[in-house]
């Protein structure tokens, strides 16, 4: 043994398993002839580096197979300089297209195997050039369907699925470059050629891996199977050899595990197993727990975050010209001084994360830049120099995966002194399970945790019209009645999940005070519904009779005006749950004047969190964006107008493609917010004086982190206990009687509201500021000017008081009864543009309360 040889022994991390069980790696000794041919060339068999430098050894909870090889430059197992871990791959990738040529090399097309070697195969085909790359993956895309699959026999998790976008992808005659990390028995290649061959025969096939180690019989086997199939089959990795394991290392290997996992029993949420020594938190933290800090990528719209659907040269070309400007997100993130930095890419998510470490590296943005990512496959740590895997953390899979929940790991994170951490996830996996589970864990490990979320990308799906569509990953069909609300199927799709079984009423004062005083947002709770008195509901009867007319020639202008402006056949979606009702009054008015049946949809907007951007992705898949017309109730001074454009440019941004029309269309326009509407003045509608009842027994819309995930529709419920009290259908079929009377009034209108000046105001945005200053609100947000936010602060919120103009008639009954039952002042005065306005308790607590428990009292 040369002293080189005994360096190596000393710090091999193979070392602890050797000498446990007996196995033992061997390097070849072939003659240079037959190490030309198995490795493409006689140089490259020459350079090949001795198998201790490329590859550890590790014991795995696996039943197929005791041992696991670690590779050092794969970027998996072992945090690794981006730079080495990519030049490995792409040095491969050069080797494929020096023996290919540059003929064949273009026609060309990479496959990875997930989940370690998707990385890997990105960079091969970075290194072969304009190469199409695609990796297998088990992330399922219900609707796509597969251009192929096969079991990978040894591993943890066996079935590959092959989802391409472009279906043509794999049918080409071009040689395939096959990408795993190793090759033991060869069976994984076998049963990905056996499969793709029989669907697509081609006459070349080259195999890439980091390490061959298959054994003579193996190879053999591999060598008749191509002369069967009657293509040729080459085979390029960077160091070949063999794995000597002796009789009964499988059983010896099992009950090694379970001796060391018993005594391995984690503390803590934070502590690492096989690292007893190294479980405190990160550097210079005194003790506390990491803060984890969420960075912003700018990740170009749509662009792949990986080859699971297909990752181009077009593709790649895009994200060379992203990098810089994604990595100097980063790097200002990180600071002047970060130490040192592992960016954490997760499970089959590599490429995008490496490609982010490796232009950190490059720009000299930290002391020193680590590369690793988690993995699903179990693996016994030990905390020795001889053993490839010192520790390991444990955290449950966060994002849904199809096969069910389990344990996923990241190892040699914990105690190697890592200053930040970037976690590096895709937008499927960016779930409140991430943060409980691999971030909360990350946080007693270093210093600092960055989170960069990238895009999970959707593949194009035919809708059989003959327009590609975004298809959303996981996102269910539209909720219709009656098994979610009371409206017929046809009238309305709502874009929700049903969250009936959720417990999230609570009193209105205690929303209030928790709303107010930071602690809460009011999507987060729902206020107990409204039980109205008999008193109000003939109340509402009266308004609905008195007011039908004019809220028909209402919805008749609105969609005459729609219809000749916006599209001649818009797709409507109402904002639940205020829009809904006159969403499907619009789409009956289309149907009764027009004879167009108009899709309807209900989506949620929430103040200060925006829209549902999960909505949005099902409405662009299934529908032209610019034929999507959003539709409201009435305005009052404008917040939801500004919130949707606001909501609609950031998703643009971030999405791409088509862009939703963000001017929104109301039944009345009080405010003077919007320049589509049925007329501006400030009525009852009746819809206004009741909850779920008048809005097909649907709550209002729910966003809570841990009922709603980044791959959910928000929530709402649907009272089916109040279907005795509901009007919600009576409501629409009232005015929609009353079509034919204002049909003549209705015409007139909307021509001149097509040559009027129509232009917003936004004359109810001033009142609202002046009455805020007026009367000490000193916020905006507690004024909520017009007859129908007056009326929702009156069976929602906590009233202070009531602003009436003077004067008003019966448009306010409701409103003093509702005010009555209440205990709350109404307080007539001059100059209002509005009828009314309701003025939200300023400095609310519980003790503001009266002491019947509803009145509060006046100041």
């Amino acid at each position: 043994m040369t002293t080189k040889d005994r360096t190596i022994d000393t710090v091999w991390s193979g070392t602890w398993v050797a000498q446990r069980l007996g196995i033992r790696l061997r390097d070849p000794q072939p003659d240079p002839a037959e190490a030309a041919a198995a490795a493409g060339t006689a140089a490259a068999a020459s350079a090949q580096p001795p198998l201790r430098e490329l590859l550890g050894l590790a014991l795995r909870r696996n039943p197929k197979r005791a041992h696991l090889l670690v590779s050092q430059v794969l970027g998996k197992h072992v945090p690794q300089s981006p730079e080495v871990v990519h030049a490995a791959g792409y040095g491969l990738g050069a080797r494929v297209r020096e023996l290919l040529g540059a003929d064949a090399a273009a026609r060309a097309v990479v496959l990875g195997y997930a989940e370690t070697a998707t990385g890997l195969g990105h960079c091969v085909a970075d290194g072969l050039g304009a190469a199409p790359y695609l990796h297998s993956t088990r992330r399922p895309v219900p609707g796509l369907t597969p251009a192929g699959g096969f079991e990978e026999s040894h591993s943890h998790a066996t079935s590959h699925l092959l989802l391409p976008e472009d279906p043509e992808l794999l049918s080409g005659t071009g040689p395939l470059v096959l990408v795993d990390d190793e090759f033991s028995t060869g069976n994984t290649v076998l049963n990905t050629i056996r499969d793709l061959h029989a669907r697509h025969p081609r006459g070349h096939y080259v195999v890439v891996a980091l390490v061959d180690m298959r054994s003579a019989a193996d190879r053999a086997r591999l060598a008749e199977f191509a002369a069967g199939l009657g293509a040729r089959v080459d085979l390029i990795a960077l160091a070949a050899g063999t794995v000597d394991l002796p009789e009964g290392v499988l059983d010896k290997g099992r009950a090694l595990v379970a001796e060391h996992e018993a005594d391995q029993a984690p503390a803590g949420p934070g502590a690492p197993a096989g690292a007893p020594g190294r479980q405190g938190p990160g550097p210079d933290r005194g003790g506390r727990p990491a803060p984890v800090e969420r960075v912003t990528l700018g990740w170009p719209a749509g662009l792949p975050d990986g080859g699971r659907h297909g990752f181009t040269p077009a593709h790649r070309a895009r994200l060379e010209q992203a990098l810089p400007a994604m990595a100097g997100r980063l790097a200002a993130a990180l600071g002047d001084r970060p130490g040192r930095v592992l960016v954490l890419g997760n499970e089959e998510l590599m490429y995008a994360p490496l490609r982010l470490a490796r232009a950190l590296e490059q720009a000299g943005t930290a002391t020193e830049v680590r590369f690793s990512t988690t993995t699903r496959s179990p693996v016994l740590a030990v905390d020795d120099p001889g053993y490839a895997i010192r520790t390991r953390l444990v955290f449950p899979a966060h994002d849904d995966p199809a096969d069910g929940p389990g344990d996923r790991y990241a190892y040699n994170v914990a105690g190697a002194g890592f200053d930040t951490v970037v976690a590096v996830v895709d937008s499927a996996g960016d779930t409140p399970a991430l943060h409980t589970g691999l971030l909360e864990r990350l946080r007693h490990h270093t210093g600092r945790v960055l989170l960069a979320v990238v895009p999970s990308y959707v593949p194009a799906l035919s809708c059989g019209s003959g327009h590609e569509h975004q298809e959303p990953t996981m996102l269910p069909a539209p909720l219709r009645g009656p098994a979610f609300s009371s409206y017929p199927a046809e009238d309305v799709g709502w874009l929700l999940q049903d969250l009936s079984q959720a417990a999230l009423e609570a009193p209105t004062e205690e929303r209030e005070e928790a709303i107010q005083s930071g602690g809460a947002h009011y999507a987060e709770s729902l206020p107990v519904e409204y039980q109205p008195s008999a008193a109000y509901q003939a109340l509402y009867r009266s308004a609905l009779d008195t007011s039908a007319a004019r809220i028909a020639q209402a919805v008749g202008v609105v969609t005459e005006t729609v219809l000749a402006e916006r599209s001649p056949s818009p797709v409507l979606v109402s904002l639940a749950r205020a829009g809904t009702p006159v969403g499907v009054l619009m789409r009956r008015w289309a149907h009764w004047r027009h004879g167009l049946d108009l899709p309807h949809y209900a989506v949620s907007i929430v103040r200060g969190r925006g829209i549902d951007t999960n909505a949005l992705r099902w409405l662009a898949a299934h529908h032209d964006p610019a034929d999507v017309v959003f539709v409201d109730g009435w305005t009052g001074k404008g917040a939801i107008t500004r919130e949707l454009r606001t909501a609609l440019a950031a998703h643009q941004e971030a999405e791409g493609g088509p862009a939703f029309d963000p001017e929104i269309v109301v039944l009345a326009d009080p405010g003077g917010c919007v320049a589509t509407y049925g007329t501006r003045e400030d009525f009852l509608i009746p819809s206004a004086c009741l909850n779920s009842t008048v809005s097909g027994l649907i709550s209002r819309t729910v966003l809570r982190a841990d009922l709603v995930g980044p791959e959910d529709f928000h929530g709402a419920k649907f009272y089916r206990e109040l279907a005795a009290a509901d009007v919600s259908t009576a409501f629409v079929d009232t005015v929609a009687a009353r079509f034919p009377e204002v049909a003549d009034a209705v015409a007139e209108r909307a021509k001149e509201m097509l040559v009027a000046d129509r232009a917003p105001t936004w004359e109810g945005w001033a009142a609202v500021e002046r009455i805020s200053e007026e009367y000490g609100i000193h916020d905006v947000n507690l004024v909520k000017p017009g007859v129908g936010e007056t009326t929702r602060v009156l069976l929602r919120r906590v009233p202070w008081k009531i602003l009436a103009q003077r004067g008003a008639g019966a448009d306010l009954d409701h409103v003093r009864l509702l005010a009555e039952q209440r205990g709350v002042p109404v307080e007539e005065v001059d100059g209002l543009p509005y009828t009314c306005v309701g003025l939200i308790h300023p400095r609310f607590t519980r003790g503001a309360t009266g002491a019947d428990g509803k009145a509060v009292a006046a100041k």
